[in-house]
């Protein structure tokens, strides 16, 4: 048999290769080359450009990073060679033949070109590096890329009549009002019809008198799906967008058309609109499928968590509008938080609730029967739409985690002091808090606090490192995955507490030792290399890892779905690929490097 033909064969059994024709096959070989490296022989050392693509026809070849670490030892049909040559740039790693090893040599063209004209290849090797993205797909969409810049403003002083004057002549429905470039407000043409037309205001009267203060806003930083689900959370049709109290820009409806509205936000609209939690329950029963449309997307998994994140935060904040309106308004200010998964805003398919409230200070005794039916309503509306109560009650309904802010702020402090386990437990879970509705000015300065004293006290730090490597990546002795040995899952892994968890543990240890104030795990991890608490090889490795580990969580339970099947966190390493079993090993391989490397005191891996 030609060897030509022979090599073609090989291919046709090595995924993804499988998906070409026996003619694209053919026509892929005659572009490629084969060479034998003796033993002990490097194919690329580190710091060399790396021009192919290596798939292993015989023999073994070890992968080693910059510190002559091992980060995988591969045999036939897997492939090395893809992570430099696609993100471009030097090569990080060293291979080095272990034994007479023969591999098929694909250049860098020949891969791009593949890559470019056969959607099942491109999207098996987005699975290692970040799927290419649509400019025009709101999930990924800069808000600053869509906003219209430099809008139409007037100062608070300004007549009625001649911001009216404004509007009608650049065709617009809203001023916005400025002072010294200090966003004030807003004025739309509804406030127009509103206060003027129907309520009979005095159009020389000053605008700020008729505008909308301190109307929602955003960032520069958020995400044109922040805008849209906002818009339909709130029934609103303008989103100015403002930094440390600058106008940047305004999003309106208008600039919304252009682009097609996903599901997510249609799903965030319903439950706006629903009258009760069973209404809402029947929303949220459509999250699988949404997670699962979003996945077959190619949606980069960071994406999709916050998209049904934010379904979540949506019905919380429903359900807390709803229960305001059967108790009648909090006789003080209030705050619900929520922590884990939703905290994070990395919520997929299984999700329970972890919330908390924080209390104004001036709360009494007789107060607190108030928020413990408002915790009641919200918790039983949230497990009603499919968010199950927390099996270690870390939840508002609980009187521990109903507290004023000064019982908050002694909690913090006596974690950090004294950091037994439970202290440790608590301190990892309560690190992880995010405002979802209320008064936010209840967590700001608590947040700040406790991210300086724990960042200052050595003991409690070195505690959570430790606490944080109790989670650790399956991984067998002999270069293998490490399964579950009993049970119901059996012979699977848990891509949850043995996959994202150990990562979610560092980028919680990283964000405290910089005291950095991002709670998203892959947001933590790009604060820390930013700051300098994580180099940038280390860095750049664990997010690559982190993006592997959850991506392949998530296509595991979007597959679930399609299957008909509950979406959960086990998965066979069966139904995997070599190829794909091989760089999912190298992933926990890196995760476990980078858990050593801070157990060590080393957290800045380069």
């Amino acid at each position: 048999m030609p060897l030509e033909t022979e090599h073609a064969q090989f291919l046709a059994s090595v995924h993804p290769y499988d998906a070409l024709s026996a003619d694209d096959l053919e026509a892929l070989v005659g572009l490629c080359t084969t060479e034998t490296f003796d033993t002990g022989a490097p194919v690329f050392q580190v710091g060399d450009s790396i021009q192919y693509l290596y798939v292993i026809v015989a023999g073994e070849v070890e992968v080693t990073d910059e510190m002559d670490v091992q980060l995988s030892l591969l045999g036939p049909r897997n492939s090395f060679g893809e992570r430099a040559l696609l993100r471009g740039g030097p090569s990080q790693r060293t291979a080095v033949a272990i034994g007479a090893t023969t591999l098929i040599r694909i250049p860098a063209d020949v891969l791009h070109a593949l890559i470019g004209e056969h959607p099942k290849i491109a999207r098996f090797f987005d699975r290692r590096h970040p799927a290419r993205t649509d400019a025009k797909d709101l999930t990924v969409l800069p808000v600053n890329q869509l906003m219209t810049r430099d809008p139409v403003t007037c100062w608070p002083t300004d007549t009625i009549r001649a911001a009216a004057q404004q509007m009608a002549q650049h065709h617009i429905s809203s001023i916005c009002v400025v002072d010294s470039d200090c966003f004030q407000g807003i004025v739309t043409v509804r406030d127009m019809n509103a206060k003027v037309v129907a309520g009979g205001a005095d159009p020389d009267q000053a605008v700020s008198t008729i505008m909308s203060p301190d109307p929602l806003t955003l960032p520069p930083s958020a995400l044109g799906m922040d805008v849209l689900h906002m818009m339909m959370e709130r029934r609103i049709g303008h989103v100015p967008i403002v930094e440390d109290g600058t106008l940047l820009g305004i999003v309106t409806q208008t600039d919304l058309t252009r682009f097609q509205a996903l599901s997510s936000a249609d799903l965030v609209r319903r439950v706006a609109e629903a009258e009760d939690a069973a209404a809402m329950a029947r929303v949220t029963a459509e999250i699988p499928a949404l997670l699962a449309q979003l996945v077959n997307m190619g949606t980069r998994h960071d994406i999709v968590t916050r998209l049904v994140t934010d379904i979540a935060d949506t019905v919380t904040r429903r359900l807390l509008a709803m229960a305001e309106v059967e108790l009648g308004p909090p006789p003080h200010p209030y705050l619900w938080l929520a922590c884990g998964s939703q905290g994070r805003r990395e919520q997929t398919g299984v999700s329970d609730q972890d919330n908390c409230l924080i209390l104004s200070d001036d709360v009494t005794d007789a107060d607190m029967p108030y928020f413990a039916k408002l915790a009641q309503i919200v918790s039983d509306g949230l497990n009603t739409c499919g968010y199950v109560y927390c099996p270690g009650d870390m939840m508002a309904t609980n009187p521990r985690w109903c507290q004023p802010l000064s019982v908050w702020r002694a909690y913090f402090t006596g974690w950090i002091a004294k950091p037994n386990p439970e202290a440790q437990m608590l301190a990892s879970v309560m690190f992880d808090l995010r405002p979802i509705g209320g008064d936010e000015s209840l967590f700001d300065d608590l947040q700040a606090e406790t991210l300086a004293k724990a960042s200052r006290n050595s003991i409690f730090v070195a505690h959570l490192i430790a606490n944080s490597l109790k989670h650790y990546p399956p991984l067998g002795m002999l270069r293998g995955l490490a399964t579950i040995r009993s049970g119901e899952h059996r012979n699977r892994l848990d891509l949850k507490h043995n996959g994202v968890v150990p990562v979610v543990d560092l980028g919680r240890v990283y964000a405290l030792q910089g005291q950095l104030t991002a709670v998203n795990t892959r947001a933590r991890i790009e604060a820390a290399m930013a700051a300098g608490g994580l180099s940038a090889t280390g860095g750049a490795d664990l997010l690559d890892a982190y993006d592997l580990i959850a991506t392949t969580r998530l296509e595991h339970q979007a597959a679930q779905v399609k299957a008909g099947q509950g979406p959960d966190n086990y998965l066979s390493p069966a139904t995997l690929s070599d190829f794909e079993r091989s760089h999912l090993r190298d992933a926990f391989v890196v995760v476990k490097t980078m858990q050593s490397a801070i157990g060590t005191g080393k957290g800045a891996l380069g």
